[in-house]
């Protein structure tokens, strides 16, 4: 199985998002998995992590290799226009690598993640009898507005065998967009349960509010930031923990102080994927004010959301497209229009006043995440996908 992705980590325990990682490895179980992922200044080389032959290709000088990380594409093309002359040489590069690869071993099915850029290279090195199927995540299917963005879509849905997405508004999405697929399923990321598990024996914050995540216009950080002082006025012992990075980290920075919250306020940067247990653990309440950004870029069902619900934690969390999916009925009860302040200092002070009733509801919302996001059953929907996908190619 040949996997496209351009996130991908760069190394063991990378800071940077590792979900395709982490669905990759399971995979190795019933495939034989070969990555091929852009490099970047500091990344290992090419080689074998946890079981997936990682081929990096190169895309521009090293140095400025700096397309995805800190913040991903879309991100970075909006902070740094001169990133745009990059793109070419991304899509090329990695179809240059695969399109090598495949002359040279028996690839049977090819998993793109991502629409835009993996997509666009699947779609190039579509052949009779390797068929390939698409993931998207969110930010490929409701960003990258506009009719020569819709026309690309369609175009890399209209030869795949198969299309995944992460929420069941996303499929509603792709359906809107007239995405040319004859088969969509709704697949959510996965979380690993064995990791992310409540932990009865940890002690949980009764004053600090958590953040995980990346440093985006998206995750809608400076809206809570702004309902801070609302929330502090009410109860002068809460805190905030922000855990992420990415290009609005500076901008956040400067908002904190300007709102003269600097010392209610840790920005704890950049955390291993092995560290976020612990934060999860303790904090009082998971806020994740997620919004659309004005490029129409919005989450499709956070990772960090799903952790955090894994552990138990009590959350707050704007308008995810994937929270139905995630909680059916009980999503309305955590819901809020982040981008109003008032609402969403009233919804954290709400959740924090009640702990006990707080801690009744994240237990719950944790059994029927956990049903609904297991690698276990992730995996295994993924394998049967790929595999049923290889056998209507053969026949």
């Amino acid at each position: 199985m040949l996997v496209l992705a351009s996130t991908y980590p760069r190394w063991k325990d990378d800071h940077e998002p590792g979900f395709v990682h982490e669905l990759c490895r399971r995979l190795t179980q019933r495939f034989h998995v070969i990555a091929v992922v852009p490099d970047a200044p500091d990344a290992d080389p090419s080689g074998f992590l946890d079981g997936v032959e990682v081929v990096r290709y190169r895309y521009a000088p090293r140095r400025l290799q700096t397309l995805v990380n800190d913040g991903g594409i879309a991100a970075n093309l909006r902070r740094s226009v001169w990133k745009w002359v990059l793109v070419p040489g991304f899509v090329l590069m990695q179809y240059v690598s695969a399109r090598r690869l495949m002359s040279r071993r028996n690839v049977a099915v090819i998993h793109a993640h991502w629409l835009i850029s993996p997509g666009v290279v699947a779609r190039l090195l579509c052949s009779p009898g390797v068929p390939y199927i698409v993931t998207s995540h969110g930010g490929d299917l409701f960003g990258f507005r506009g009719s020569m963005f819709a026309s690309i879509k369609r175009w890399v849905a209209s030869r795949a065998a198969a299309m995944s997405v992460v929420s069941a508004a996303m499929s509603e999405e792709a359906h809107r967009l007239a995405l040319p697929v004859a088969r969509i399923e709704t697949i959510p990321m996965g979380v690993d349960v064995a990791r992310f598990g409540a932990d009865e024996t940890v002690a949980r914050s009764t004053s600090e509010l958590l953040f995980v995540g990346r440093l985006v216009p998206k995750k809608g950080l400076n809206y809570l930031l702004d309902a801070m002082p609302a929330i502090i006025e009410r109860r002068p012992d809460v805190t905030l923990r922000i855990v992420g990075f990415g290009p609005e980290s500076d901008a956040l920075r400067r908002q904190a102080i300007q709102l003269g919250l600097a010392h209610k306020i840790v920005f704890a940067g950049a955390v291993a994927q092995t560290e976020l247990p612990r934060f999860y653990g303790s904090a009082a309440l998971f806020v994740a004010p997620f919004v659309r950004d004005v490029s129409g870029d919005q989450e499709g069902l956070p990772i960090a959301l799903m952790e955090a619900v894994s552990m138990g934690c009590s959350f707050v969390v704007g308008d995810v497209a994937g929270l139905d999916d995630l909680l059916g009925d009980a999503a309305a009860a955590y819901r809020v229009d982040a981008r109003d302040p008032v609402a969403l200092a009233s919804a954290v002070l709400g959740a924090m006043a009640d702990p006990e009733a707080a801690k009744a509801a994240a237990t719950a919302a944790a059994k029927v995440a956990r049903d609904y996001v297991d690698w276990t059953i992730i995996a295994r929907r993924y394998a049967d996908l790929l595999a049923s996908c290889m056998h209507g190619a053969r026949t």
